[in-house]
């Protein structure tokens, strides 16, 4: 966090050029790029990442800047197509490929779904908890056929939900940063502890 304004990484989890989740998250950005927050936007599409190897990806050299970017992050937005029930493959691969990054800061996501996405939703938060990050306690989700018009323009019910989720990321991000930086400075017990230098 900057001079108390919150730094949110998008990240967006689909590979389809013409992709409804892309869309939708494009929307946010430009909702969050109205409030008080820095912005950095991850497309897994055009920035993909190597599956996950342990031996051979954390000693890489590029994996240093790529960890530097995630850690900068105060609140991550996810934003995933739902399939069968789970989130795609490359945005499970991006969460696995960091850790100690989320510790202490926001989850939220974006799920295009025709079941409403809450088995995806669940995972993201699961991710979350396994971290020590916090969570939204909600996600938006959105029908495709539903939620856009016939131009791929979110419906003003899916505007309203996306505005909605770039209030509470904000405020929420910001009291989260601001609460992470005195328990990192601090000598009080508390789940932060084990990240102070």
């Amino acid at each position: 966090m900057t001079n108390g304004v919150p730094h949110v990484l998008l990240v967006s989890g689909s590979l389809g050029e013409k992709s409804s989740t892309r869309i939708a998250l494009k929307r946010f950005q430009s909702v969050l790029d109205d409030k008080e927050a820095t912005v950095d936007c991850w497309d897994l599409r055009d920035e993909p990442l190597t599956f996950l190897n342990p031996e051979e990806t954390f000693a890489s050299e590029s994996y240093g800047p790529l960890k530097a970017r995630v850690a900068k992050a105060d609140v991550f937005v996810f934003a995933t197509p739902d399939y069968h029930g789970s989130m795609s493959g490359v945005l499970k691969n991006f969460l696995d490929h960091f850790w100690k990054e989320y510790s202490g800061k926001l989850f939220a996501s974006i799920v295009g779904s025709y079941e409403k996405g809450l088995t995806v939703a669940d995972q993201i938060r699961t991710v979350a908890r396994q971290c020590y990050a916090w969570s939204i306690p909600y996600a938006v989700s959105f029908n495709e056929k539903a939620d856009f018009d016939e131009l791929m323009d979110p419906t003003s019910d899916l505007d309203n939900r996306l505005r909605m989720l770039a209030q509470d990321v904000v405020v929420y991000g910001r009291v989260l940063a601001e609460q992470r930086e005195k328990d990192l400075a601090g000598t009080d017990p508390g789940f932060m502890a084990r990240y102070r230098k």
